[in-house]
This record gives C-alpha cells, sequence and structure tokens, in this order.
C-alpha cells in the first residue's frame, strides 16, 4: 500500500476539517443559516480552497454520506460470485459497517453523522437532494446486480425489484436507529443485520400457517 506523502497528507486534513466544520455549523445553526464564508473563517482558508475540494455546501452536506455509499459499492462488486442478490447486497452492507466506522470517525465523530442524517431529513431542500441521490443509487446498484446475474437490467424487471426491496429495509433501519437511545454503529449494524434477515419472510406469499387464527377467525 502507497503512503500518501506530506502535502497529500495536508490536503487531506484540510478537507476534512472543512467537512467537519460545515456539519458543526449545519446542525447547530441550520444548512439555509450557514455560509462558506463561516466555515472557511474557522478552518482558516480561503473560499477558494473550499471550492477545490466541493462544489457547493451541498456536495460538503452529503460528503460522508457519499464516502459510506462508495464503499457499500466497492463491497458489493467484491463478493463471490455465487451469491444470490440479496445475500450479496446482505454481506456487503454488513461487511461495509465493519469497516466504514474508522473511515467515518477520522473525519466526524459518530455523534455528528447521526445529527447530519437528522439535519438531512429535516432540511427540504436537502431531503429532495437526499431522494435524488437515492434513487441515482438504487440504479447503481440494479445495474450491479444485473451484472452479477448475467442479465439485461432494462428487459428483467427483478435487479430493481430487488434493490427496491433492499433500499427499503435499509430507509427504515436507517429512520429506527436516528430514533433510538443506542446511536452507535455498531447498533446499526445489528438492527441492520436483524431487518435484513425478516426480508425473505416478509416477501412470503402468506405470513399465516394453515392453522393459525385471523383477526375474522371463528371461535
Amino acid at each position: 500500500m502507497t503512503v500518501p506523502g506530506l502535502r497529500e497528507r495536508k490536503k487531506q486534513r484540510t478537507r476534512d476539517a472543512l467537512i467537519r466544520v460545515a456539519l458543526e455549523r449545519f446542525t447547530d445553526q441550520g444548512y439555509e443559516g450557514t455560509t462558506v464564508d463561516e466555515i472557511v473563517e474557522e478552518v482558516e482558508v480561503s473560499q477558494r480552497t473550499f471550492f477545490r475540494y466541493f462544489s457547493s455546501k451541498e456536495e460538503v452536506a452529503f460528503a460522508v454520506q457519499q464516502m459510506v455509499e462508495e464503499r457499500f459499492v466497492r463491497t458489493l462488486g467484491e463478493r463471490p460470485p455465487d451469491e444470490g442478490p440479496f445475500d450479496a447486497m446482505r454481506n456487503a452492507v454488513l461487511g461495509s459497517w465493519d469497516s466504514v466506522g474508522d473511515a467515518i470517525t477520522e473525519v466526524v465523530p459518530v455523534e455528528l453523522y447521526l445529527r447530519t442524517f437528522r439535519m438531512i431529513e429535516s432540511t427540504p431542500a436537502l431531503l429532495a437532494v437526499h431522494l435524488r441521490r437515492s434513487t441515482e443509487m438504487e440504479e447503481t446498484i440494479s445495474r450491479i446486480i444485473a451484472d452479477r446475474e448475467g442479465l439485461d437490467v432494462d428487459e428483467d424487471p427483478r435487479p430493481r425489484i430487488a434493490v427496491a426491496a433492499f433500499s427499503g429495509v435499509m430507509r427504515v433501519t436507517g429512520q429506527l436507529w436516528g430514533r433510538g437511545t443506542d446511536q452507535s454503529l455498531d447498533a446499526i449494524r445489528a438492527l441492520t443485520e436483524q431487518y435484513l434477515d425478516q426480508l425473505g419472510p416478509a416477501l412470503a406469499p402468506r405470513w399465516r400457517g394453515p392453522d393459525d387464527e385471523g383477526p375474522g377467525a371463528a371461535p
């Protein structure tokens, strides 16, 4: 593995500092109420330096999330070819959580990552971007799954259907984690695993066995 040189390490520290300060200000005083001038003043760099790393406030707001998503996509692409679609996605996301924690905490505290998640969901402009990004990510994953299975994603609907179900579980677990009392990375990994394990049973044709009594069953 190549060790980054002094210049690269300095650039990475500057980028990380911009992300950390931006997210702290976004979550403390609001995304709309924060200016690029305030961010660069606290980091003690110029606006030109900020825009060397990020094209906009929007991009820096999603910087850590982008890192997490890229880790997942890379891990999914490395899963063994004999794994089925759901197993590949499940193992990729759990494997990503096993390794991405250190990468997140090198940039921002987990607590700030969580606050950013809440801030995005409560800021209309960012929520719209988040939904668009989620749609784009689903398309990327669908194409990876289709390639793994030797399918044409535009002819066979199964990759997009499978990814839509998987993404729905991920959204639910993210929301539950954000509202929960244990907001550690271990907690979101455990919650994700628990809910993904219920994906197959939830998609079963019937939830009740033939002898189960439903609401309208006779006494």
